[in-house]
């Protein structure tokens, strides 16, 4: 195995194990994230006034307000949101999961792909009375399939 397969197959076990933890999360409204957003959540379940915080990061107490409306908008910079979550003896955890496991979200564009590419052919090839049963046509798109995941073209994400 190549140094580049051994560091790419580390990368994706990280990733693996992030969708283990955190994927759950994905079945829930609005992905878990209470409706008032984190940091008025967790502010409230510790019955830490804004005014508090507010002492605590050394700001007002409508910057506090501010940023809790913003929250749920996805409008508070990383930044702003590691702060708070200090300012309340929290710590703040990012991630980005995949809908599923690396594996399964990298086949399923390889398959998409490879569909494209084997019905582009398929056509060609029925304009020249050649054209391959749906047997054939499911069998050779798993294999380009396969052969993409195994190669991983530079093309692979392009949507050309």
């Amino acid at each position: 195995m190549s140094i580049d397969k051994i560091v790419t197959k580390q990368y994706r076990d990280k990733v693996n194990q992030a969708v283990s933890q955190f994927g759950c999360f994905s079945m829930l409204p609005n992905n878990g994230v209470p409706k008032e957003g984190w940091l008025r959540t967790v502010r409230m379940a510790l019955g830490l006034s804004g005014m508090q915080l507010a002492k605590r990061l050394n700001v007002t107490k409508a910057r506090v307000s501010k940023v809790e409306r913003d929250e749920p908008q996805g409008s508070v910079t990383l930044r702003t949101m590691q702060s708070m979550a200090e300012a309340m003896d929290c710590q703040f955890v990012y991630a980005i999961v995949p809908k599923g496991n690396v594996e399964d979200v990298i086949k399923a564009r390889a398959i998409e792909k490879a569909r494209a590419q084997v019905e582009a052919a398929s056509t060609q090839m029925a304009l020249e009375a050649q054209s391959l049963s749906q047997e054939q046509l499911e069998f050779e798109i798993e294999r380009v399939a396969a052969e993409m995941m195994d190669k991983m073209p530079s093309d692979f994400w392009s949507d050309e």
